[in-house]
C-alpha cells in the first residue's frame, strides 16, 4: 500500500533532504527509523530537494509499506524520531500517486532579520542591513512571473532537461518597523539554488549595487551573471506543496514569523 508522509522539519542541522553517503540527511534519518519500525529496509520519495541547512514547513514523501498495522504509526514515528522532524499526517493513496511527479505547485518563503537576534539565528537569515530599497527590490520581484527561462539564475543549468519555470508570483513583504523582511514565491518547479541566488540579486538591489535593469538583463538574455552569490540558506523554507489530489493546510508554525504583521511591498 502506497502512503503520503505530510510532514516538517528544521533542517539547520542537516545537509538537505536528500540521502548522501557521509552526510547527515532528513531522508536518511526517517528511512532508518520506518525501517526499525517495519523491520525491514524501505526509500522513501520527497517530493523534491532542498539544500543543506534550508527548512520545510510542509512536506511530502511517498513510501510503499509492505503491511498493515495495528498501532499508532504516527505517534510511534513521531517518538523515535529527533525533535527538529515532525511527522503531521500519513495519508493512504492511489498506487501511482507520486510525492514529486504528481506536484504541481511549490511556495518557498525566504525570511531576514537585520538586526541580531539569538533566538532567530535558525529560522532567519541575519544580514546587517538598514535602510534596504525595498521599492526597488519589490520592482526586481515583480519581474520574475515575467519570464519561464531561469538559465541564468541557477548553479548548474546544464544538468537539467530544460531551465523553464513556470513562476506563479513573487511578492515581497516587510514586517511593520522593516526589521523583518519576508520573500515569497511559487511555481512549479526550482532550479538548484535558484531562490537564493534570486534572493542574493534581490538583496543587491536592495543595497543599491545592483539595478532592476541589469537583473531583467539575466532573465532577457539568459545569461549567467559573473558571481550568482547565493543568499545564505538559513531563512529558506519549503513553505507549500499543492497536488491535483491533496491541498492540505499548515501545521508549522516558527519563531513567530509566519504569524508575523506582515505588510506587502507596493512599488
Amino acid at each position: 500500500m502506497r502512503y503520503f508522509f505530510h510532514i516538517g522539519y528544521n533542517g539547520h542541522y542537516y545537509n538537505g533532504w536528500q540521502k548522501h553517503p557521509k552526510a547527515n540527511s532528513i531522508q536518511e534519518v526517517i528511512e532508518v527509523k520506518l525501517s526499525q519500525i517495519f523491520k525491514t529496509p524501505l526509500t522513501i520519495v520527497g517530493c523534491g530537494r532542498t539544500d543543506s541547512q534550508v527548512h520545510a514547513s510542509q512536506f511530502f514523501f511517498h513510501v510503499d509499506l509492505p503491511q498493515a498495522w495495528d498501532y499508532d504509526l504516527l505517534f510511534r514515528l513521531n517518538t523515535l524520531l529527533p525533535h527538529n522532524i515532525a511527522i503531521f499526517d500519513i495519508i493512504q493513496v492511489e498506487e501511482k500517486r507520486h510525492a514529486r511527479f504528481d506536484a504541481v505547485q511549490r511556495q518557498y518563503d525566504y525570511y531576514l532579520h537585520t538586526y541580531k537576534d539569538p533566538f532567530l539565528s535558525q529560522q532567519s537569515t541575519f544580514y546587517r542591513h538598514k535602510d534596504l530599497n525595498l521599492t526597488e527590490m519589490k520592482k526586481a520581484a515583480s519581474l520574475l512571473p515575467l519570464y519561464k527561462d531561469y538559465r541564468a539564475l541557477c548553479t548548474s543549468p546544464d544538468k537539467n532537461e530544460h531551465t523553464l519555470c513556470y513562476v506563479r508570483d513573487a511578492k515581497l513583504f516587510s514586517s511593520a518597523n522593516g526589521d523583518h523582511i519576508r520573500f515569497h514565491i511559487s511555481s512549479n518547479r526550482f532550479l538548484s539554488k535558484m531562490i537564493r541566488i534570486i534572493m542574493g540579486k534581490l538583496l543587491k538591489i536592495g543595497r543599491n549595487e545592483l539595478s532592476v535593469a541589469e537583473f531583467e538583463s539575466y532573465l532577457i538574455n539568459k545569461t549567467p551573471p559573473a558571481l550568482l552569490e547565493p543568499a545564505h540558506p538559513t531563512g529558506l523554507y519549503l513553505s507549500k506543496v499543492t497536488y491535483p489530489y491533496l491541498d492540505l493546510p499548515l501545521r508549522s508554525e516558527f519563531a513567530g514569523l509566519q504569524s508575523k504583521d506582515w505588510v506587502e511591498i507596493i512599488s
